[in-house]
């Protein structure tokens, strides 16, 4: 992370956190790539410049011309709160993305949900799942787990990062966070080398929102290469009781032989 990445690859990026993802990537001068399943529509939504390349996450036979030479990677895709569709979308994305790249180093950003550690909901697990590829891939990364969306007051734009995602009531309780700030730190966290490893939550408090992230990131413990879960995180889920599918693609995708 000694220098940033030029090329960024924005998965979901025609959703309501990629849009915003994309226009600080371009902001910050970054060329942007889009996988998107429908070039029409995305040329509609997404701003002039922006690469449009057509793939779909399901089908990673599709993937090569998206991942083909960019320096960083950030998903904000997401379905719904179904099991299955977490498991087929949200969960496979990642790992078809992780396959195809066939071990070329890349820097990512991975949006998820606060509460992913929570035990025993089946659709967080996949969640989860997802995180512990990318900590196993031997990429840099920041994994980024926003509140709820845009649910912040005006005047709540203070970006606060926890971790050990000790927030698990499934309400806004547990803290909320304006779009375009989830898409702001994940952008920045491509070129922050204080953010490199690190799992964290993501709300916002009352205030003014910060000018620059480097303090904020650098006070977050970094994830241990020894484990497989975030720094702070406390997960019951042992790899050998995993689901076959995680673990062929663990082993398809370590990269550090946890």
């Amino acid at each position: 992370m000694n220098s940033s990445p030029s090329t960024v690859l924005i998965v979901g990026a025609t959703g309501s956190i990629g849009r915003h993802a994309v226009a600080e990537a371009l902001q910050h001068g970054y060329a942007v790539r889009a996988l998107v399943r429908d070039q029409t529509r995305a040329a509609r939504i997404l701003p002039e410049g922006v690469d449009l390349v057509i793939g779909d996450l399901t089908r990673p036979e599709t993937l090569g011309p998206a991942v083909d030479g960019v320096d960083a990677i950030v998903f904000t895709h997401g379905t719904t709160t179904s099991e299955r569709d977490v498991r087929d979308n949200d969960y496979a994305g990642v790992a078809n993305v992780l396959k195809t790249l066939d071990s070329r180093p890349v820097r990512i950003a991975l949006m998820t949900a606060i509460g992913t550690t929570r035990p025993g909901v089946a659709y967080a697990q996949w969640k989860l799942r997802s995180e512990r590829l990318i900590r196993a891939s031997g990429n840099p990364y920041t994994i980024v787990r926003p509140g709820w969306f845009d649910y912040n007051q005006p005047d709540q734009r203070k970006i606060v990062m926890l971790q050990g995602d000790k927030r698990q009531s499934g309400s806004p309780k547990d803290g909320v966070i304006a779009r375009d700030q989830i898409a702001r730190v994940l952008i920045d966290s491509l070129h922050i080398d204080a953010a490199n490893h690190k799992t964290l939550e993501l709300i916002a408090d009352h205030g003014p929102e910060q000018d620059d992230l480097t303090a904020v990131f650098n006070a977050l413990t970094p994830d241990s290469s020894a484990s497989l879960d975030g720094a702070e995180d406390s997960v019951d889920l042992l790899t050998e009781s995993e689901p076959e599918t995680f673990r062929h693609d663990l082993t398809a995708i370590t990269a550090t032989g946890l």
